[in-house]
């Protein structure tokens, strides 16, 4: 995810739509960024675990140091590790193609151009803005980094598989018959 910058992130709050005159919804004005960074993240869909580490470049190093985090939190009696990836170039490298070599278990799948929504973890990325960033402001990037583990901590203590699409919400079943005929009147 990312680049993220430490700035205002807008949140909701409730208006008083019954005073008169109407009350307006404002938002805070936000000048400049005060540091910015890229949140790497990988999401094991099927138990619901997800893992992020937070750098303050999108550089092939700091990629690989995030994959071998990943390949430690993974148990050993996993045989084979399937990583979706995108389109880019820091994804491409051949620092990657070493890391492959001296990983036997995993393997890289490239989801084409454009597909975003193949790869599961984009979902995940929102839900993960709306624990971590929604409605703060953040004066430093440590303090981004600090929800942003925050937010990983809490959603793997209250983990579940990840379903792709959109929240299942409870619905009351219909009951079989015939339909009611409105009176007329």
């Amino acid at each position: 995810m990312g680049p993220v910058s430490a700035k205002s992130y807008p949140g909701q709050r409730a208006i008083n739509v019954n005073r008169r005159p109407a009350e307006r919804a404002t938002q805070e004005i936000d000048y400049g960024r005060r540091g910015k960074g890229y949140v790497f993240g990988a999401l094991w869909e099927t138990q619901g675990d997800c893992w992020t580490q937070c750098y303050t470049g999108r550089t092939i190093p700091n990629f690989i140091d995030f994959l071998c985090y990943v390949d430690e939190q993974l148990p050993a009696s996993i045989e084979r590790v399937y990583a979706i990836m995108d389109n880019l170039n820091v994804h491409h490298s051949h620092d990657v193609l070493l890391f492959l070599l001296s990983h036997p278990r995993w393997e890289m799948v490239y989801q084409p151009r454009y597909a975003a929504y193949l790869n599961l973890i984009e979902p995940w990325w929102k839900t993960l803005r709306s624990l971590a960033l929604k409605g703060r402001r953040f004066e430093t990037w440590q303090e981004m980094v600090e929800a942003v583990d925050e937010a990983t901590a809490y959603w793997n203590a209250h983990k579940h598989p990840f379903v792709w699409g959109r929240r299942r919400r409870h619905r009351v079943p219909r009951r079989s018959g015939q339909a009611l005929l409105l009176k007329a009147g």
